[in-house]
This record gives C-alpha cells, sequence and structure tokens, in this order.
C-alpha cells in the first residue's frame, strides 16, 4: 500500500478549520441580529458539519502520513471537500441571500458528504484487510 498524499486532506483540514471558526463567529457576532431564526440556524449548521469534515479529513491526513493509502480514501477526501463546498456553501449562500436556488444544491452536497464517509469506510476495511492478511 504506497502513502496516499498527505497535503491536500491536510490543507483542506487547515482551511475548513479556519473558515468555521470565521465564519461562526461572523455569524455570532455580525449576522445574528440580523438573520430570521431559521436562517441563523442555517449557518450554526453549515459550521457544525464544516467543521466535522475538516476533523474528518485531519484523521485522513493522519492516515496518509503513517502509510495508510487507497483509492477509496482518496476518494473520501475528495467527496468530503466537494461536499463541504456543495453542503456548507450553499447553507451560507441561501442565509445570506435567499436565493432560493441554493438549496437544491444542498442535498447534492449532503449526498456528497455521506458517500464520502462510505468510501471511508471501505477505505479502513481495506486497509485493516491487507494488514491481517500480511501478518499470516
Amino acid at each position: 500500500m504506497k502513502r496516499m498524499p498527505v497535503l491536500f486532506p491536510l490543507l483542506a483540514a487547515a482551511c475548513f478549520g479556519f473558515l468555521g471558526v470565521a465564519l461562526g463567529a461572523f455569524g455570532a457576532h455580525v449576522l445574528r441580529p440580523h438573520l430570521a431564526a431559521a436562517l441563523y440556524e442555517n449557518v450554526q449548521t453549515a459550521v457544525f458539519y464544516q467543521f466535522v469534515h475538516a476533523l474528518a479529513l485531519l484523521a485522513l491526513g493522519v492516515l496518509g502520513a503513517v502509510g495508510w493509502n487507497s483509492r477509496a480514501l482518496r476518494l473520501a477526501a475528495g467527496l468530503w471537500t466537494g461536499g463541504v463546498f456543495a453542503f456548507c456553501g450553499s447553507l451560507y449562500g441561501y442565509a445570506l441571500t435567499q436565493w432560493l436556488p441554493l438549496v437544491w444544491v444542498t442535498p447534492l452536497g449532503g449526498t456528497m458528504l455521506l458517500a464520502g464517509w462510505a468510501a471511508f469506510g471501505v477505505g479502513v476495511w481495506r486497509a485493516i484487510s491487507s494488514t491481517e492478511e500480511g501478518s499470516r
């Protein structure tokens, strides 16, 4: 098993973590007084999912650094990154603009996040299976 390039998931994790803090603070201190409660909840949901997937990408980078690599794990990194942009980005965008077509992007992003978790599971399963086979 070759090493997964660790730079991409680690840089994505750093960017999403930084932006999660910035957007969370912006939402709490600037947007909250000006948004309806439901729109502010969209911002909070987006920040939460962005942080969860920043940590997931950090874990992928660490797994890559210790030598775990597979097409499934690389796919998970791409799906999570795209999913954060689509899911969280559409929630942020809708909260700020109320542009209705953005609500159709949110489920696409959520599906990408779910597919990323499925790919992660497959990648971990394969890595563990190959490790067990190698020790026999």
